[in-house]
């Protein structure tokens, strides 16, 4: 359902919708990253790390569709709050991974 709603990026740039382009960008984004957590090794140290940051990438997007049904401005104000939460933490457990942990630098700099 997700993916139906998200979807075609030629229909995105002829029909410019900001909200859904964003919506759009916060999902492609999850998949990146869930896209680089495939690809580590299995080692305690990693699993940790990569952990923490799916949980905040997807927590991203997530709370941004959450807010979009919010029953009042201040909810939806709160749940953005959240994902611009979310978007910090993920930045910090990108940061994270580059420096401390063996992965190919340039794929987690084009996330940050």
């Amino acid at each position: 359902m997700m993916g139906n709603q998200i979807s075609n990026p030629k229909t995105q740039k002829q029909n410019s919708n900001p909200k859904r382009e964003f919506t759009a960008r916060c999902y492609r984004f999850s998949i990146s990253v869930i896209n680089l957590i495939k690809i580590l090794p299995e080692k305690r140290a990693y699993w940790t790390v990569s952990d923490q940051l799916v949980r905040s990438a997807t927590s991203i997007g997530a709370n941004i569709i959450e807010g979009k049904s919010a029953s009042s401005k201040k909810d939806f104000i709160r749940f953005y709050e959240i994902a611009l939460k979310s978007a910090n933490e993920t930045k910090y457990w990108l940061g994270l991974m580059r420096d401390a942990l063996e992965v190919d630098k340039a794929r987690v700099n084009i996330l940050l």
